[in-house]
């Protein structure tokens, strides 16, 4: 199998993995494969991306800001197939059911949704629906534009899971997801990382953004990142001794949610 054919392959399995796109062509979801589509995560997250910025856009000349909010916000768990906020939820009935670290596995194995579950689940709707409300209202006046928030919070926080599955182990390396992705190197990762932020500057000059604007933006997006995902990648990994599929979607969530958090607040201390 040439090269080429198996990078084209690992693009086509980010997207039919991270995302519900239609896309009628079967790859094999083998090491080769999966270990390469790490690099592609951020492209899974510009298409997601895209359409939220379209749809940021149409709403609000039908809906007021709350209403568009909530509907864009079922459209981003749509489009992903609800696959990180169950991660979510399954990492939070886990890990703060504070039994022993084998325990908190098996209830992350469990498909069945506890009450932390749900609980953490309600607060990070909440405080989405709430952070796309006030970007989708009048009073947002920020120099940078929606479309930018949304398109590289949705590539950062995919390319944040390809950084920890390269940089740290799974907790069940022989199960899962930890399975399948065993093998990823810090190479793969650091590609996605090059390639997401290609896709961030592209994003903020093409929406206009001068060259300070780009750079506090970008740096801005880079630390939270860094700082949200390295930070719980690092306690799950010591409450875990590992990570795992579930908790690569948690991560996603929190790095989704910190980024938005992140925006709103600078554009209102800035604005």
């Amino acid at each position: 199998m040439s090269l080429i054919k198996v990078h084209v392959q690992a693009a086509i399995a980010a997207l039919q993995f991270l995302t519900r796109f239609p896309i009628p062509v079967e790859v094999p979801f083998e090491k080769p494969v999966l270990t390469r589509s790490v690099y592609y995560f951020p492209i899974a997250g510009a298409a997601i991306g895209l359409c939220l910025a379209a749809g940021s856009w149409a709403l609000p000349y039908i809906l007021p800001a709350w209403p568009s909010a909530v509907v864009l916000l079922a459209i981003w768990i749509g489009l992903s197939g609800g696959l990180h906020l169950d991660g979510w939820m399954d990492t939070a009935d886990g890990v703060l059911s504070h039994r022993s670290r084998e325990r908190m596995l098996e209830i992350m194995k469990d498909s069945r949704v506890g009450a932390m579950g749900v609980i953490a689940a309600v607060l990070l709707l909440m405080l989405k629906a709430s952070l796309l409300a006030w970007l989708m209202s009048e009073e947002f006046k920020g120099n940078v534009s929606l479309v930018s928030i949304l398109l590289i919070s949705a590539v950062w926080s995919r390319t944040w899971m390809g950084v920890a599955i390269a940089g740290w182990k799974p907790a069940r390396p022989n199960e899962g997801i930890g399975q399948l992705f065993h093998g990823v190197r810090l190479s793969n990762a650091l590609g996605s990382v090059v390639l997401a932020l290609t896709i961030s500057l592209s994003t903020l000059i093409i929406n206009g953004a001068n060259i300070v604007e780009i750079t506090i933006i970008a740096a801005s997006f880079i630390i939270v990142t860094l700082i949200t995902g390295g930070g719980m990648s690092i306690w799950l990994n010591r409450k875990l001794g590992g990570l795992t599929g579930d908790t690569y979607g948690a991560m996603n969530e929190a790095v989704e949610l910190a980024l938005l958090t992140a925006a709103v607040i600078g554009i209102r201390l800035l604005g």
